[in-house]
C-alpha cells in the first residue's frame, strides 16, 4: 500500500538542533515514544541520528499515514511501526519505554492534553527515565517574544484551546509527575529544549 508524505518545513529546520540535544538527554535510554510525530519526519531523523535507540512514533487516530511513508522510505531497523495516541482519548496502549520526547505538541493540544502528558510519563516511565519537550514557552520573569506573541495570537485564533504555555505551570505538572528538571535551553526561532528525568523510587 502506498501512503501520502506529508512534508513540514520547520521540521527540516529543527531537526538538527533538537537531535543534538537529544543525543544527551536520551545518551542513557534505549527505547523511546515520540508524542505527536506529525508528518514522521523527526521520526526518521531521529532514529537514524540515534542509532543505539528503537523510536516508536505515535500520533492520532487516523493521522498515521504520513509517518508511515516517511518511515517506509527510510528502511530503518531501529524505526517501529507508528501507534496510535489520543492525548484528550485513550492512552492506555502503549509500549514500554524508558523516554518519551514531544515535539512541537503542547502548545497545540488542549491543556487536558498536555496534563495527560505528564500522567503518561508518571505512569509509563521507569525511575531515570526521560520526558523531553521542544517547542515555544511563556516565562514569568521576561515578556513573551513579539514573534511568538503573534505565533500565540494565530493558535488561540484557530483554537481558543491552544497557545503557548507556561513553563511554571508546565514544570508543575513536571514535579507532580515524580521528575526532575535537567536542562531548559534557549533554541533558534526562540523555542526550548527542556528535559526532565524521574526520580528514582
Amino acid at each position: 500500500m502506498r501512503y501520502k508524505k506529508e512534508y513540514a518545513p520547520a521540521c527540516e529546520r529543527n531537526s538538527q538542533v533538537i537531535l543534538e540535544k537529544l543525543g544527551t538527554s536520551l545518551s542513557g535510554c534505549s527505547h523511546v515514544l515520540e508524542v505527536g510525530a506529525g508528518t514522521g519526519q523527526h521520526a526518521v531523523f531521529f532514529a537514524a541520528g540515534l542509532p543505539h535507540i528503537q523510536w516508536t512514533p505515535s500520533d492520532r487516530p487516523g493521522c498515521l499515514e504520513s509517518i508511515l511513508a516517511w518511515s517506509a522510505e527510510a528502511g530503518l531497523d531501529n524505526l517501529s511501526p507508528p501507534v496510535e495516541l489520543d492525548l484528550l482519548g485513550d492512552a492506555s496502549d502503549i509500549p514500554a519505554v524508558d523516554a518519551i520526547v514531544c515535539v512541537n505538541t503542547i502548545h497545540i493540544v488542549a491543556w487536558q492534553g498536555t496534563e495527560r502528558l505528564f500522567e503518561i510519563a508518571a505512569e509509563k516511565l521507569p525511575p531515570s527515565g526521560v520526558l523531553h519537550v521542544y517547542g515555544p514557552y511563556r516565562y514569568l520573569d521576561r515578556p513573551l517574544e513579539p514573534s511568538n506573541e503573534s505565533f500565540d495570537d494565530w493558535l488561540k485564533a484557530r483554537d481558543p484551546a491552544s497557545g503557548v504555555r507556561d513553563f511554571a505551570a508546565v514544570n508543575r505538572l513536571a514535579q507532580q509527575a515524580g521528575l526532575e528538571l535537567m536542562e531548559d535551553a534557549a533554541m533558534p526561532a526562540n523555542n526550548r529544549s527542556i528535559w526532565w528525568r524521574k526520580r528514582q523510587i
